[in-house]
C-alpha cells in the first residue's frame, strides 16, 4: 500500500504546467507536445482548466477520422469533463482512478486552481522509490541482526 501523496510526487516534478488554449490548431499543440516529449497537454481558458488533449484524442479524433491536424482546432477535440485529483490524494488512488478509468493523466487541481499533472509514469515511479526504500530498509534490519 503506498502512502505517497501527489504533492510529494509534483515535489519531485518541474513546476512548469504546459498548457494551450482551445483555438490552438492541433498541428501547434502536437509540436509543443513533441518539443516538450510529453504525450498530453492541458487545455486552459485564462486559468479555468477546460480539457485536456493526448496522443490517444490525435490518434482517435484526428487521423482515424481523417480531419487535418493543421486545420481542426484543440477546442473540437479535446477530452472535456475531466476527472481531476487533489495533492491529497495517494498514489494508490490515482492508480485505481487510472486503471477504472482507463487513462494516463491527471490534472491536479488544489481549491479550484490547477497545480499540476501526474501520470502514470509518476505514480509507477512513486511505487517504486517506496518498494526500494523498504527494501533497503529489510536489508539494513537483517544485515543487523546477523552482526548481533
Amino acid at each position: 500500500m503506498s502512502t505517497t501523496t501527489v504533492k510529494e510526487i509534483l515535489a519531485g516534478k518541474s513546476a512548469e504546467i504546459l498548457s494551450v488554449t482551445p483555438d490552438i490548431s492541433v498541428y501547434a499543440a502536437l509540436e509543443l507536445m513533441a518539443k516538450a516529449d510529453i504525450s498530453a497537454v492541458l487545455v486552459l481558458e485564462g486559468e479555468r482548466l477546460v480539457g485536456i488533449f493526448t496522443e490517444r484524442d490525435y490518434a482517435r479524433k484526428v487521423i482515424l477520422r481523417g480531419r487535418s491536424s493543421r486545420e481542426s482546432s484543440i477546442g473540437e477535440l479535446m477530452t472535456q469533463n475531466l476527472l481531476t485529483i487533489s495533492p491529497n490524494h495517494t498514489v494508490d488512488d490515482i492508480m485505481s482512478i487510472m486503471t477504472e478509468n482507463r487513462f494516463r493523466h491527471l490534472p491536479v487541481v488544489d481549491h479550484g486552481k490547477l497545480v499540476g499533472i501526474v501520470t502514470i509514469g509518476d505514480a509507477v515511479k512513486a511505487v517504486m522509490e517506496e518498494q526500494r526504500q523498504t527494501i533497503a530498509q529489510l536489508s539494513s534490519y537483517i544485515a543487523g541482526d546477523l552482526t548481533t
